[in-house]
């Protein structure tokens, strides 16, 4: 599908619900991350940085609204520069997601954050996924990556899950007043079922093992106790010979008669 094409799909009704929703999402959880260097990968038409209050970010992808045009699988940037990149669907849209991933963890500091949305394939907007009159469709053709599925590549690459919830309960109706119906699943879906959202959102940080430096326990060593000992009673047998040879060299205090 052309770039024409996912636009227009964007500014439908079902499009708006859906951003809604994410920019909501992102609004809340990277006004809280503090840094110098944020990036966003993917979907630069929509500004999901726009409460980072760190003092430069950026966007990434092939569309006329990237700060910089490159593919999110081979990032141009360097290593160990980033404080915090999301990644708004930009996974399932990808030939190669755990390319991706890596080259993200490449970039994070130590300790740098990554926000993720996906769209669920255990939900009613997946089932869109594998019907035939819609699976060639935006975003219906999309390889939708499961939750748990998700947190098993991030923790291989030493990810710590930090939090995330699930929205967009409302079945992907086009129009409008058929989601106004069915509004009360929005309302009940964190409460009767959760894991059924059609957008999923993950926030991880990136952790890095590192080296400690291991002492020995002088306190435990008896073969440590037994030289120092040893060297202290030599050192006072040392000291009481030469004082005894003092004694002994000494002459006597001559007194008058």
């Amino acid at each position: 599908m052309t770039l024409h094409n996912t636009q227009q799909w964007f500014e439908s009704s079902l499009g708006q619900y859906l951003i809604a929703h994410e920019q909501q999402f992102f609004d809340q959880v990277v006004a809280d991350i503090f840094g110098y260097n944020a990036v966003q990968l993917g979907w630069p038409q929509f500004d999901f940085l726009r409460l980072n209050r760190m003092p430069f970010h950026f966007s990434l992808g092939f569309e006329q609204q990237a700060s910089l045009r490159a593919a999110p699988s081979f990032l141009p940037i360097q290593s160990n520069s980033i404080d915090l990149a999301i990644l708004p669907h930009t996974l399932e849209f990808n030939a190669n997601p755990h390319q991706i991933l890596r080259e993200v963890y490449r970039i994070l500091i130590p300790e740098g954050h990554v926000v993720i949305s996906g769209f669920n394939p255990m939900s009613l907007w997946g089932v869109c996924h594998y019907l035939k009159s819609t699976r060639r469709k935006f975003p219906w053709n999309g390889d939708f990556i499961g939750l748990h599925r998700l947190k098993d590549w991030l923790k291989l690459l030493d990810f710590e899950t930090a939090g995330g919830r699930l929205g967009c309960y409302v079945p992907p109706f086009k129009q409008e007043k058929w989601r106004r119906r069915f509004h009360f699943m929005e309302a009940a879906g964190d409460r009767w079922w959760p894991i059924s959202g059609g957008v999923y959102f993950l926030h991880a940080i990136k952790h890095m093992h590192g080296m400690r430096i291991i002492k020995p326990e002088w306190k435990h060593c008896p073969d440590a106790k037994k030289k120092m000992v040893a060297a202290t009673q030599k050192l006072n047998e040392i000291s009481l010979d030469e004082r005894s040879a003092q004694q002994r060299n000494r002459k006597p205090d001559l007194k008058e008669p």
